[in-house]
């Protein structure tokens, strides 16, 4: 399992940014970006979130 972003309920906040403790997010212009190869799926950035925009996909 790996982050995804949502990205018409995300609202760039980069809350999820900076919980990430591998740094696998970062906060680009206009979107979140995810690397699928530095998640671990620990599920830290989908419980912050504050509006759900966070997600679980199968690697």
């Amino acid at each position: 399992m790996v982050a995804s972003v949502d990205r018409d309920k995300c609202m760039y906040c980069g809350g999820c940014v900076s919980i990430c403790p591998t740094d696998a997010l970062e906060l680009m212009e206009t979107f979140i970006k995810v690397d699928e190869d530095t998640c671990v799926g620990c599920g830290s950035c989908i419980r912050f979130c504050p509006v759900g925009a966070l997600y679980e996909k199968d690697e």
